[in-house]
């Protein structure tokens, strides 16, 4: 018998600055779609409907009208950039659809038509910031791309730093795309700074790393590069010299070592090739359609209430681990890790927290002082916890 049919938005960027990593996010949709589509388990089959807003944030609003117009879509996964996210956001809340948003993000936020898949910042940020402060310094120099992302995620960061008796020595950042690095290069050789906390993204970040690593050999210097998204594709496309040695923050590598990853694994080579890796926000992304597939088939419907209800506290044992949406608001539970990278572009973890992890996307459960040093007046650390940040 054939299966009846449910259409599924998936928009993603395949052209424009950040293509790679969109591309990557669009494959690993694709192969989801066709293990549900192939697996008994479903008595339904997705219908893909694919957009490429090719980078240009207006865009994204423009392709999840049509989708939904035209398609008939109820749910779309898709969105890398919080930009486009935010582009979305308002069509999918008017027309009561789902937005299934893979890739990590910068948090302070939450809607009942998003379901958000890729880690919040108590997943990414604090413990990379812990990480840093304890093992490598509390002053620190950050670049990144000139939007909410960058602007938010070093937000958070100033707060732990600052609480820590240390002090955010530059933020320095480049419009999506740029790859004009030399300016900020030619600072940090200059100012040698403790570490270096990268939120760039795509080419930006890739010249930037090239950049860096050329200047510091010149220089004879040696200076550690945090991050929130590197992954195992974008290694490749650095090069084996300046890839290695950055330590990264995230809830998936592919090098856990666990059964339903090393599967997971083996089915992405034998689909993409031995040379393909899958990447973290990859990974995200088929998540993202692995919890809708088992949404509609708990609720045995697709209407966005139904499925949502069904989606809530739903265990499933995904490539990165145990993964489940915490229905107050719409973020999974998910494990943090980290990581150095390696030659052959791969991340050692060097740890990883012992169970899953509540997401806090407003930062509310944040204990500030808990960074404070021991010099360090615990009780003007932990009323800088209080204050309200807004990002408009």
């Amino acid at each position: 018998m054939t299966k009846p049919s449910v259409p599924l938005g998936l928009v993603f960027s395949r052209s424009g600055p950040y293509a790679m990593m969109a591309g990557e996010m669009e494959k690993s949709a694709l192969m989801a779609v066709d293990e549900v589509n192939a697996s008994a388990e479903f008595d339904f089959r997705f219908v893909p409907h694919l957009r490429d807003p090719g980078g240009v944030v207006a865009a994204y609003h423009n392709a999840c009208d049509e989708l939904i117009r035209e398609a008939q879509v109820e749910h779309i996964v898709g969105c890398y950039t919080s930009a486009s996210r935010k582009q979305v956001i308002p069509i999918v809340e008017r027309t009561e659809r789902l937005l299934w948003h893979p890739a990590r993000y910068e948090g302070f936020e939450s809607s009942d038509n998003v379901i958000y898949v890729g880690a919040a910042p108590n997943h990414t940020v604090v413990p990379l910031a812990r990480h840093m402060i304890d093992q490598i310094a509390d002053d620190v120099f950050c670049t990144g791309s000139n939007y909410v992302w960058t602007w938010e995620t070093n937000r958070v960061l100033r707060d732990i730093v600052g609480s820590a008796g240390g002090r955010i020595l530059a933020e320095r950042l480049l419009e999506l795309g740029e790859t004009s690095v030399d300016h900020i290069v030619n600072e940090i050789i200059d100012r040698k700074p403790a570490a270096v906390f990268n939120t760039l993204v795509g080419e930006s970040s890739y010249a930037f790393m090239r950049a860096l690593h050329a200047a510091s050999l010149r220089a004879g210097l040696s200076i550690p590069m945090l991050s929130c998204s590197l992954c195992e594709p974008e290694l490749k496309l650095i090069g084996p010299a300046a890839s290695v040695g950055c330590i990264t923050s995230s809830a998936y590598f592919e090098s856990i070592a666990s059964a339903e990853n090393r599967a997971f694994v083996a089915r992405w080579k034998a689909r993409h090739g031995t040379d393909s890796n899958p990447s973290v926000d990859g990974q995200s992304t088929y998540v993202c359609v692995m919890l809708l597939a088992r949404a509609i088939r708990r609720a045995g419907a697709t209407d966005v209430a139904a499925v949502r209800r069904a989606a809530a506290n739903h265990r499933y044992d995904s490539p990165q681990g145990p993964v489940w949406v915490e229905p107050t608001n719409n973020h999974c539970f998910l494990t943090p890790r980290l990581a150095r990278s390696v030659s052959g572009s791969q991340f050692r973890i060097f740890w990883e927290a012992d169970a899953p992890e509540r997401p806090d996307p407003y930062l509310s459960h944040l204990d500030l002082a808990s960074f404070a040093k021991p010099d360090i007046n615990t009780d003007t650390a932990a009323k800088r916890a209080n204050h309200l940040r807004v990002v408009k």
